[in-house]
């Protein structure tokens, strides 16, 4: 490799703020930590319908959500941390998609995925959940019917940068616990 290309990766590297000299940096743990989860997160799928088909599409070589630090997909709910709800959610599958995101483990997010995920989409009916902020909290929602790839990896990004910016200290504030009891969640 050229100098010149050597510069331009460590230019595109993010770099933590701290005071910084030869051989060590000096920062805060809330950023340090911020910088290794936004890289390491393990989403679950929760995907039903056409979403998920784009999904696949994210995971495959073209998109590759592996180039954000979330290669692993895990479908144990106690081993992820970012909950992709993806397709049309049924009023008889809300129970099982709150179960699923009570066993994650703290911290975890949440990504709605489509139209249906989000607002219940096109299907204004008696059986389908019309959005599942009804149910359990959403951090971000990726529009569309159904989303390009590309706006599944915008709002991966969206999610990381939640993730990089939020105080260790957040999930035990009083403002959680109040939006947890909100959906009555302990």
């Amino acid at each position: 490799m050229s100098d010149k290309n050597l510069t331009n990766i460590n230019q595109k590297v993010e770099r933590l703020e701290g005071y910084e000299g030869p051989g060590f940096l000096a920062t805060t743990l809330d950023k340090a930590v911020g910088l290794a989860r936004k890289n390491s997160l393990w989403p679950l799928p929760f995907a039903t319908s056409c979403c998920g088909i784009e999904f696949m599409a994210t995971m495959a070589s073209h998109y590759d959500l592996a180039r954000f630090g979330s290669e692993r997909l895990s479908f144990s709910p106690r081993q992820a941390d970012m909950l992709m709800v993806m397709g049309t959610i049924a009023k008889k599958m809300g129970p099982v998609l709150r179960q699923v995101y009570e066993q994650m483990a703290e911290p975890k997010w949440v990504l709605s995925v489509g139209a249906c995920a989000s607002s219940g989409g096109i299907f204004d009916t008696y059986s389908v959940l019309q959005g599942i902020d009804r149910i359990i909290p959403v951090d971000v929602y990726v529009p569309g019917c159904p989303p390009r790839p590309e706006q599944i990896l915008e709002g991966v990004m969206k999610i990381q940068e939640l993730v990089h910016n939020e105080s260790l200290r957040r999930r035990n504030s009083p403002e959680y616990a109040e939006l947890m009891a909100s959906y009555g969640i302990k």
